[in-house]
């Protein structure tokens, strides 16, 4: 009974709205806002966008109450107003137009969207019943949108998407000096990525992995992304979109707690060269995907085997300090190591036993990744 009074229309609960846009500016808006604020499917009104027009053009905004997001697009308004409507429909009919231009305009309890030829209607809901967004946020500490970008693509897709363990599903986000610092891990692999930071108001704030993956989808192509920590949440804005997320406890997230101080094995090589081979050498592996790395005087070899698969082995050239341990790992988490550092030169820092293998460039770029891997027990023969 309470969504259906939800979605009942109320005549006092909105004010007319007119207004012309670009169709592909505002199918744009409103697809990076409900990937943002994907909703709540149990509630309509916090799955709902808030659309507001006035002077200053279009404003779409979501709530879901733990994420908040908005974005401006250019428009002429025909009058002014405020309306709710479903998110996603919204975003399928926009994105599936083809017509140059859109006009939307409340026709009594339906918000019409009219372009050359056709017309669409969608119901509006209660917009007092919507938690609101707020206003577009500013200040805090900058980093470039394209360094922002690549390091979420490495450092998000390490965090954990077991919902059980909430506290491995986040990326701790951490000003240190002049960098940012951007950690993650899902307990068998550790990301941390380092890039430059324009100071502002600390920030030491985790946040949940599956956001940042789409900011970082969102501000690839973007100038800066400022960053703003307040109680319990956090506010990225780039121009013409703010968002903000509650944040989770990330203080145990560090990788000073691994014991990285017993390297007894030092190898660089191709990443290229090693990540081809691992494909290849891999469709032997066992069930696991397991398989082992030899370290030779000038080059590592890659073995796996599985009694139903077979047996396969590849040699590649490698410069190697100290070799003493030859280690075991997941094939396809190995791939996801060397993904980050595609075209570039790599150094192996090995520990014997079970302890951590650290991935890291010879030459580092503006952003600096270290991969920290877990190793497997060897393939059995």
């Amino acid at each position: 009974m309470d969504n259906f009074r939800r979605l009942s229309v109320h005549r006092a609960s909105f004010r007319g709205m007119d207004l012309t846009v670009t169709t592909n500016h505002l199918a744009a808006a409103a697809a990076d806002l409900v990937r943002l604020v994907p909703g709540k499917l149990i509630d309509p009104v916090l799955g709902g966008v808030l659309i507001t027009a006035d002077a200053d053009g279009v404003v779409l905004g979501a709530n879901d109450r733990e994420r908040t997001a908005r974005r401006s697009c250019a428009a002429l308004v025909h009058a002014d107003g405020q309306v709710l409507v479903p998110g996603k429909p919204l975003a399928d009919t926009l994105r599936a137009l083809t017509q140059p231009q859109v006009r939307l305009v409340v026709e009594g309890s339906r918000l019409a969207i009219r372009a050359e030829g056709a017309r669409f209607a969608l119901p509006l809901l209660e917009v007092s019943a919507h938690p609101g967004v707020g206003a577009a946020a500013g200040g805090g500490g900058s980093v470039p949108g394209a360094l922002l970008a690549a390091a979420l693509a490495t450092v998000a897709a390490s965090a954990s998407r077991d919902e059980a363990l909430p506290i491995f599903t986040g990326v701790r986000v951490r000003s240190e000096d002049s960098r940012l610092v951007l950690r993650a891990t899902d307990r068998y692999r550790m990301t941390i990525a380092s890039l430059p930071w324009v100071p502002g108001e600390p920030v030491d704030v985790m946040v949940p992995a599956t956001l940042l993956a789409e900011v970082g989808r969102q501000v690839a192509g973007v100038g800066d992304v400022h960053l703003l920590a307040a109680e319990n949440q956090l506010t990225l804005s780039w121009p013409d979109t703010t968002v903000t997320t509650a944040i989770l406890d990330g203080s145990f997230l560090s990788e000073t707690k691994l014991a990285l101080s017993a390297v007894d094995t030092h190898i660089e090589l191709d990443a290229d060269t090693l990540a081809a081979a691992t494909r290849r050498v891999a469709l032997y592996s066992d069930s696991w995907g397991v398989i082992r790395l030899e370290v030779g005087d000038s080059e590592v070899r890659l073995r796996a085997a599985d009694q139903h698969s077979g047996e396969a082995e590849e040699s590649l050239k490698a410069t190697v300090t100290d070799g003493r341990t030859s280690p075991s790992y997941r094939a396809r988490y190995l791939l996801d190591a060397l993904r980050p550092f595609a075209g570039t030169r790599i150094r192996l820092a090995i520990q014997p036993g079970m302890r951590a293998t650290v991935i890291t460039s010879v030459e580092p770029g503006e952003v600096e990744i270290r991969y920290i891997l877990m190793p497997m027990l060897p393939p059995k023969s």
